[in-house]
């Protein structure tokens, strides 16, 4: 029996087309998808396009439709969400509090990918990745699990706290799931930034007390939006160079200057060594979200301490993949992209 999937190409190129259902082996599940969103990570063409085609896709939720002998935790019918990639918890970087630079973490992944009809969560991924979502919570809003993992992480490896002042640099998703998060945590004030009126808009519905358009001279305008003095801890959430230029000139003595987006492979950050040894600043970066993080999500969403239902602006079919990537690229008139492959 054969599935549609969603192939990608490249980022101007995603074609409907089929492949056969996955056969499921001991331990295994068989998942019908039934939300799968698009990540800004899935648009990284320099990257992707190296092992294209393929099936992307990796926030997803489903029911799980087959169970392989062994599943005892497991059965046909659950609703559960599935971790695409997961950790050993073993090796020396799982037990020094690193799980996203495992090696098993950078070798597993569901087959074939969140942009199909069907999905077969290998042994380890059941054990290690996959978790029931409660009845309260939809499908859509449980597709929001691995990325918001990824905020927690990066927020505790910045030590968010009460009473900072958060400046977010990129209101795309990441930002949004940032600013919200922050703002759970109780920090004193969160501002943030974008080159699009859209994404401010957004990032003032959901909690920023201020924004700056990225064009200003963003370390002025934020001085002068916090009472004299700059930012606590700055998230950059934009792979765009000079956003990042700008968020190295923005952290207050004493501050952590997070990087979550990436720049391209190859392209060098300048960073002012001499002020940031002389005023103590630390730089962090995160990738992914560990088990614990997962479970954290999942508890933020369930108890609506962070609101995403209302981040999604389109539900597409599989056929209208290739569309979801435009509006997910150009960032003008949409939030999240949610590809359903039941519409």
């Amino acid at each position: 029996m054969n599935m549609r999937v969603a192939m990608y190409y490249n980022n101007r190129d995603v074609r409907l087309e089929e492949l056969p259902v996955p056969k499921i082996g001991p331990g295994e599940l068989l998942l019908r998808t039934r939300a799968s969103g698009i990540c800004g990570s899935d648009l990284m063409e320099w990257y992707r396009i190296k092992k294209a085609p393929l099936v992307l896709g990796h926030e997803i939720t489903g029911e799980i439709v087959e169970v392989g002998d062994g599943v005892n935790n497991f059965r046909a019918g659950n609703r559960v969400f599935s971790s695409h990639h997961v950790p050993c918890g073993q090796c020396r970087y799982c037990l020094a509090g690193h799980q996203s630079v495992c090696d098993l973490l950078r070798t597993t992944h569901f087959e074939p990918g969140g942009f199909a009809e069907y999905i077969r969560v290998p042994k380890i991924n059941v054990e290690l990745g996959t978790l029931r979502i409660p009845d309260t919570m939809t499908f859509d809003e449980g597709s929001f699990i691995e990325p918001l993992a990824c905020v927690v992480r990066a927020q505790r490896f910045a030590r968010t706290s009460a009473g900072q002042t958060i400046l977010v640099i990129g209101s795309g998703i990441s930002g949004l799931l940032h600013i919200q998060l922050a703002r759970a945590r109780g920090a004193a004030r969160v501002i943030a930034t974008d080159i699009s009126e859209f994404r401010l808009n957004a990032a003032k519905q959901f909690g920023a007390d201020a924004t700056i358009h990225g064009a200003e001279d963003v370390p002025v305008r934020l001085n002068e939006l916090n009472g004299g003095r700059l930012a606590d801890v700055v998230i950059v959430c934009t792979g765009a160079l000079p956003a990042a230029q700008q968020a190295t000139q923005s952290i207050d003595r004493g501050g952590t200057l997070l990087f979550f987006a990436p720049t391209a492979a190859g392209v060098d950050v300048p960073i002012p060594l001499f002020d940031f040894w002389r005023d103590e600043i630390n730089v962090v970066t995160s990738y992914a979200g560990s088990g614990d993080d997962l479970k954290e999500a999942l508890e933020l969403i369930r108890d609506r301490k962070v609101r995403v239902a209302d981040m999604v602006t389109h539900r597409l079919p599989l056929a209208e993949a290739g569309l979801g990537f435009q509006l997910t690229a150009s960032g003008q008139d949409s939030i999240k992209v949610i590809i359903d492959p039941l519409l």
